[in-house]
């Protein structure tokens, strides 16, 4: 998969690693960004109290 991903990129290597990097950055993003805090929407939160 990574070698299919690789042959498809134009460019020299330099230029396909810059794009690898720009995409990860990316799909980082929109998981912090957008998809982190949907799943954390959809867990219960338990109810803590402390007792002294």
């Amino acid at each position: 998969m990574y070698g299919a991903l690789w042959h498809i990129l134009p460019g020299p290597a330099w230029v396909r690693v810059l794009i690898l990097v720009v995409l990860l950055a990316a799909i980082l993003f929109c998981l912090i960004e957008w998809i982190f805090p949907w799943v954390n929407s959809m867990l219960p939160t338990p109810d803590v109290t402390v007792d002294e």
